[in-house]
């Protein structure tokens, strides 16, 4: 398996044959908006019609951190880097809730937090370590005939999601500087950060929403080794033009 990082000399990778790819995904992109640029840098590269390219678990447009991208022959990998345990460095802000569970929807239900102490936020956080359930947001990825929930979200449209077991591995709290709590979560495939976030602030009675979020690490990889995109995107065009 050619895995590349932020030390690999992009000259030296055979996209066609199989990669894969260690991303810091920028701030407001989607994964897919990350997989299209370099299917189509790909491309160009190798004067393609078409190449598979691929992502092991999606992160959120409002989220940075490491993405694993698959190409080539590497794609049939996806779903084994998708199983892995998932590392994030994440914000929560209380005092508050969103109906996305996140920063891309307005506050609402404004809530005193003066009472809250530290040792109350950090016994609240880190009991959620261990084996639970947990319903998906509306705000997600996830398909209902076809459509992404986050699309009817926008439209207002909510409907049941089945709980899922999820298991939050390791639980580190940072700090808390009211209304902002830092912690650093290893967490199961399928765990929503954003549900983390909106379950904690019910538990403390103040609500609370993810504030910043970035995944540090999937299985063994770490988001210390990604490349960012922008200098992908440069070596890749270079490349391309001197070919």
């Amino acid at each position: 398996m050619q895995i590349v990082d932020k030390n690999t000399d992009i000259t030296t990778v055979d996209f066609v044959k199989g990669a894969t790819l260690l991303i810091n995904k920028p701030y407001t992109w989607t994964s897919f908006d990350v997989v299209g640029k370099l299917r189509n840098l790909i491309r160009s590269k190798y004067n393609l019609k078409k190449i598979k390219v691929g992502h092991a678990g999606t992160l959120d447009p409002l989220a940075t951190g490491l993405l694993l991208v698959c190409t080539g022959k590497h794609t049939k990998t996806i779903q084994s880097l998708q199983g892995l345990e998932k590392g994030y460095a994440a914000s929560i802000k209380l005092g508050a809730v969103t109906a996305s569970f996140d920063k891309e929807m307005p506050e609402t239900n404004p809530a005193d937090t003066s009472h809250l102490t530290n040792q109350t936020v950090k016994e609240t956080c880190l009991s959620f370590l261990g084996q639970s359930t947990q319903i998906p947001p509306m705000f997600s990825a996830i398909k209902k005939n076809g459509t992404p929930l986050y699309k009817l979200a926008r439209e207002g449209v909510v409907i049941p999601r089945e709980p899922r077991d999820i298991t939050v591995h390791q639980m580190y709290v940072e700090n808390y500087d009211d209304p902002m709590v830092n912690l650093h979560v290893n967490v199961s495939k399928g765990t929503y950060i954003r549900t983390l976030a909106d379950d904690i602030g019910k538990k403390l009675g103040v609500g609370g929403y993810l504030y910043n979020l970035k995944r540090t690490s999937i299985g063994h990889f770490s988001a210390d080794n990604a490349i960012e995109m922008e200098s992908l995107i440069n070596s890749l065009e270079i490349v391309t033009e001197n070919s």
